[in-house]
């Protein structure tokens, strides 16, 4: 016997790569459920060898549904999470709407397995930023080990993480750039995105942080731990699939470069790819369609007592968003619904 999904915002990119992870991971599905806005009506999508029509989410009535993994933003998720949590189906939502709630527990089953419990004072989980899964995936062991003080981060996230938006105008702003009459001003993005970077992913705060950034502290300290100080710059570029981040990571105790490397390489979730000679580190190309965190370029800081750097990749569909969300689905049924 196995479960009753729902996917509402199946015909999105995060939605399409739920369904496509959920196949390629044999998850126990008995029945499932495609869900869209009314726009996208009767679209079809795939999944495993079935090709399944969408039904519309404002109709949709989750009672006798085991959970539903919710891939449609925040304001379409404010509407319908709660109604499908009130009729008994645990909602695992993909946005940021639950986030930093204290009775939502924020999830990466690698790093948190244990806060799946607390699901039961909403009937929801939440998914963390991409920037932020992947991440803590690579911070977890490091701090298990030599309990992390600070953390330094930039990232390189790509135009997926704006949706299929931010594809389209990369897409035509760097065709446009070869092509007379087919130049492409900036619409999604606030500067142009095309062989350019832009240190800015979504509203700037008060206090000059980026609300992107601001997530990834946060939700680092309710995931990981509450002592532990980041601090993050994000910024766009122009790659289609895949997030890097450079990591500066500050120790409570030493933690040599070598024994942080064979920590890495036997953790949960990890592939270590770290030679010292051309091309001995993942590139966002590489890591696309792959499950896996990629860390390369584990290398001592020597500029503070205890420090390491490190560079993570990974597919921000994936790990980032989708695969999280169904390996939060797998930790829900062996812990709790116990079906599968």
């Amino acid at each position: 016997m196995g479960y009753k999904v729902v996917v509402a915002g199946a015909t999105g990119n995060v939605g399409r790569e739920m369904l496509n992870i959920l196949a390629e991971r044999e998850f126990p599905v008995d029945e499932i459920a495609v869900l869209a806005s009314r726009k996208s009506l009767g679209t079809e999508v795939s999944f495993g060898d079935k090709t399944l029509k969408t039904q519309d989410l404002d109709t949709f009535d989750f009672t006798g549904w085991d959970m539903a993994l919710f891939a449609v933003g925040s304001d379409a998720t404010k509407i319908y999470a709660p109604k499908a949590a009130k009729a008994g189906c645990v909602v695992i939502d993909n946005s940021s709407l639950y986030r930093y709630d204290a009775d939502v527990p924020l999830i990466v089953p690698e790093v948190n397995p244990d806060a799946v419990m607390g699901y039961a004072k909403k009937n929801i989980i939440a998914n963390p930023n991409c920037s932020t899964a992947q991440m803590v995936v690579a911070l977890k062991p490091l701090h298990d080990r030599a309990k992390i003080k600070r953390v330094v981060v930039s990232t390189y996230q790509s135009v997926s993480g704006a949706g299929k938006a931010g594809i389209d105008e990369l897409w035509d702003q760097t065709k446009g750039m070869y092509v007379p009459g087919q130049e492409r001003p900036a619409a999604k993005f606030t500067k142009q995105i095309a062989f350019n970077v832009i240190p800015h992913i979504d509203v700037f705060m008060d206090s000059g942080d980026t609300k992107e950034e601001w997530k990834m502290i946060a939700e680092t300290k309710k995931i990981l731990d509450t002592s532990i100080k980041v601090t993050a710059t994000c910024v766009r570029v122009p790659v289609f699939v895949g997030h890097s981040e450079s990591i500066n990571i500050e120790t409570e105790e030493f933690l040599d470069e070598d024994e942080a490397r064979e920590i890495l390489r036997v953790a949960p979730g990890i592939l270590v790819v770290d030679k010292r000679e051309d091309g001995g580190y993942v590139t966002p190309v590489e890591c696309v369609g792959d499950y896996a965190t990629f860390i390369s370029r584990i290398r001592q800081d020597v500029s503070i007592e205890n420090g390491l750097n490190l560079w993570c990749v990974s597919d921000n569909l994936r790990k980032g968003a989708a695969l999280n969300a169904v390996q939060i689905a797998e930790l829900l049924g062996r812990r709790v619904l116990k079906k599968g």
